[in-house]
């Protein structure tokens, strides 16, 4: 089967071929590139495979680019990496792996085109696309990767619990391509992992994390953690989110599964939004749930508080997992802590307080915070949710109303600390936070406006009542 080759493919395809047939090498693209092209999906990742020297032919072919771009050289690797127009062009020559049973990294020597493809994690990721004059775009398919496409499966080009044990992070690829295509995993692969799930224990948490990220970012996310969950590699890698895991009944009173509630938000959420950290914030929301799970009598089952515990728990889960414990970090927790806040304000009587509070603290993430809200409702009785919506319609209204007057979101204060201790010639201190906080608590509660003369208007009567005088001549 040939492959077929667009016009923007031809030009680096043909200039490849050339360099090749000048070094007298054999090269082929191979791996992820082929896959998507024969997908329809776009690509601009592309691995050219030669057998020979990768960096000797990756040389040659920029030299014939005009104009001649960078070539990134990685000797200890044996690859070049070539950037032409959109298009980032890894060079290797051909590899042959064996492991050692304690590390995930092989030990490699040069190989023919067929060690390299043995070496591939799935068969879909094992084709080759010749750039020789003799078969130019041949498509090489040793381990029928077009027919697992075609049925949409995953399947190991070898046997399958040796591909796992070499290399771990494997397990975790094989899930996330099945999110990313929404492929079938083969059963007898799926075993494998599961069989081999203890194997990740060799695999860092960086590389873990990343494949973690990617299934996160899918369409349906809850297509990889689940199966993330079913291959048994979730206790292993996020044991906080297999503990939300489960049902339990007593006295006829039971509660829902929150790792399957956790898992639909996440799926509601990034059906309108891919901003990343939003999604993780929708898998951590109820995180705090497990630990502070409880069951009272007359009552049913509670889990007061797990806003507050699951916020404290997302810097600990952060470190885990390698995450930034930087805004990002900041941000989720933000949302983690508030996301039971705006459904308070859904009773009938709300005042403008108690909406000034929730902008002041959620500042210009109180957009986000609605999403999460919004996609928390899971509920499979539909005149229940049409019902919650409209009482965050309200919310959101009251939400434009009160911001439009008192300008809350990312508040800071009409008068500064370095203000407050000019006026009143004060050293740094906690009388200088005590002022703030009057102006702060006065302006949410709706005592004064959000502006600089009411609030000088109070912090001198205030002042005044802490036997403070402003410094005679400063400017109020």
């Amino acid at each position: 089967m040939l492959f077929k080759i667009r016009k923007e493919e031809k030009e680096i395809f043909e200039l490849i071929s050339q360099s090749a047939d000048e070094l007298g090498v054999d090269a082929y693209v191979v791996g992820g590139y082929v896959r998507d092209r024969l997908l329809g999906r776009a690509s601009n990742d592309m691995d050219i495979v030669c057998v020979g020297s990768g960096i000797e032919l990756a040389s040659r072919v920029a030299a014939k680019i005009k104009p001649v771009p960078r070539v990134a050289y990685y000797s200890r690797f044996g690859t070049a990496l070539v950037k032409h127009k959109s298009l980032e062009i890894e060079f290797v020559g051909a590899r042959k792996e064996s492991y050692n049973p304690a590390s995930r990294k092989p030990a490699v020597e040069s190989g023919s085109l067929q060690d390299d493809l043995n070496r591939r994690d799935f068969t879909i990721n094992a084709m080759a696309v010749s750039l020789q004059n003799l078969d130019f775009g041949q498509i090489i398919d040793p381990f029928k990767g077009l027919k697992d496409l075609e049925h949409k499966r995953l399947v190991t080009p070898l046997e399958p619990e040796r591909t796992f044990s070499d290399d771990p992070l494997r397990m975790l690829r094989a899930i996330r391509f099945a999110a990313q295509l929404e492929f079938e995993i083969d059963p007898v692969t799926f075993h494998a992992i599961q069989s081999n799930r203890d194997r990740i224990a060799i695999v860092s948490k960086e590389r873990i994390s990343i494949e973690l990220q990617k299934i996160i970012d899918t369409k349906r996310p809850s297509i990889g953690l689940k199966l993330l969950s079913d291959a048994r590699l979730l206790p292993l890698i996020f044991k906080e989110l297999e503990d939300l895991k489960g049902v339990e009944k007593l006295e006829g009173k039971s509660h829902k599964d929150n790792f399957y509630h956790t898992l639909q938000v996440l799926d509601n959420v990034a059906e309108v939004s891919d901003n990343h950290w939003l999604r993780w914030a929708a898998l951590l929301h109820d995180i705090g749930k497990a630990p502070t799970k409880k069951y009272i009598e007359d009552v049913g089952w509670t889990f007061h508080g797990h806003e507050v515990v699951g916020a404290k728990m997302v810097p600990r889960i952060f470190k885990s997992l390698r995450l930034p414990l930087d805004g990002k970090m900041k941000y989720v927790q933000k949302l983690v802590r508030l996301h039971l806040r705006p459904i308070s304000l859904t009773n009938d009587v709300v005042s403008d307080s108690a909406v000034r509070r929730l902008l002041f603290d959620a500042g210009d993430d109180i957009d986000d915070l609605m999403i999460l809200c919004k996609a928390d409702i899971t509920s499979k009785n539909d005149q229940k949710v049409a019902r919650i919506l409209m009482n965050y319609q309200k919310v959101e209204t009251l939400l434009e109303e009160v911001e439009a007057k008192d300008q809350l979101r990312n508040w800071q204060p009409p008068v500064s600390g370095q203000e407050i201790m000019e006026i009143f010639n004060l050293k740094p201190g906690p009388v200088v936070g005590e002022l703030k906080g009057i102006i702060r608590e006065s302006i949410l509660e709706g005592q004064i406006q959000n502006e600089k003369s009411a609030a000088i208007m109070l912090l001198i009567e205030k002042a005044a009542e802490m036997g403070l005088k402003p410094v005679d001549g400063v400017d109020i």
